[in-house]
């Protein structure tokens, strides 16, 4: 395989990783590369790229809505209420990824980011979009980076106002899932946003 976009079922050229799962044809066209906004929907996605650090982005897929439940919707000012029992109850939990230390920074991050203003996560994450006019669009996954200065700036903006668990490469993942970035080929039907109907 080049890594080029490959034809789908439907005739549509799409990336390749969109074509493994049914779970990733949806995601791929519906979700990852349109812009998120808001705090709350921005907090879900940080701690989901935590979650599938050193794991398949299907993983944490197939199992979203049950994360969803395990941690109220992913709603900042409730997660940052969360007690010991809680925490337990999490990590008992088989339908989410039961790893200690993502657990506690879901919950330490949640409690800082309580005390921020509204908007505040949001136009943080926001500030280190990179202009769209500066990135050819890529035409294989081998031309998709991994890290960017503008991920790795990220990441230590982040790290300075407390947050946890999110490196570079998973603040990247993170601009690529929120629509920071646009990282679907240049022959994907996705790219900008384009229409997707099957």
């Amino acid at each position: 395989m080049s890594g080029g976009a490959v034809t789908a079922p439907d005739g549509g050229l799409r990336c390749p990783w969109g074509l493994s799962a049914e779970d990733y044809l949806d995601y791929h066209d519906t979700e990852w590369g349109r812009p998120v906004h808001g705090d709350d929907a921005l907090f879900e996605r940080l701690c989901l790229e935590a979650f599938q650090s050193g794991l398949s982005w299907i993983t944490i897929l197939r199992r979203r809505e049950t994360f969803r439940a395990a941690f109220e919707g992913f709603r900042i000012g409730a997660v940052a209420k969360f007690t010991d029992a809680d925490r337990e109850r999490l990590l008992a939990d088989p339908g989410i990824i039961r790893n200690r230390a993502k657990v506690d920074a879901t919950l330490a991050n949640a409690k800082v980011l309580a005390d921020w203003p509204a908007g505040e996560l949001d136009e943080l994450i926001w500030s280190y979009a990179p202009d769209p006019a500066g990135r050819p669009a890529p035409r294989t996954l081998s031309d998709v980076p991994a890290v960017t200065p503008e991920s790795t700036a990220l990441a230590k903006a982040l790290k300075k106002r407390s947050i946890r668990f999110v490196g570079p490469t998973t603040a990247y993942a993170l601009m690529q899932a929120c629509g920071l970035v646009d990282d679907h080929l240049a022959d994907c039907v996705a790219r900008g946003g384009g229409s997707t109907a099957r």
